[in-house]
């Protein structure tokens, strides 16, 4: 008997271990999901609400003109015009500077590589 007695002692404290372990995954797991902005898995005794279409249409277009006027009152008072109307030509550089830049740019490397080397 006092083997059986000695196995529910070991059961029971392994189970109550177990139960310690599942109680620190589960505030980690809340955690990491209050992080990620996740719901929490736990149902919760009320039922999701459902809304007509015409309802979320009209819920659609409030959100709409509130962004509306919020963009409203974000614009400048008096945009500013070109006079000319038209943008300015795009600058292309010349295929000598292009080559310039590039062996600026590889020189630097060289010397990034000796000091590599070096140390």
């Amino acid at each position: 008997m006092s083997n059986l007695e000695n196995a529910l002692k070991e059961l029971r404290a392994k189970r109550s271990q177990a139960q310690i372990e599942i109680e620190k995954l589960d505030q980690i797991i809340s955690g990491i999901e209050s992080l990620n902005g996740a719901s929490v898995l736990h149902k919760s005794s009320q039922s999701s609400r459902v809304i007509s279409a015409a309802s979320r249409r009209k819920m659609a277009l409030a959100q709409k003109a509130r962004w509306a006027s919020v963009r409203k009152q974000s614009q400048p008072a008096a945009p500013v015009t070109k006079s000319t109307g038209e943008s300015p030509a795009k600058r292309t550089m010349s295929a000598s500077a292009r080559r310039k830049i590039a062996a600026a740019q590889k020189a630097r490397w060289v010397k990034i590589r000796a000091a590599k080397k070096a140390a």
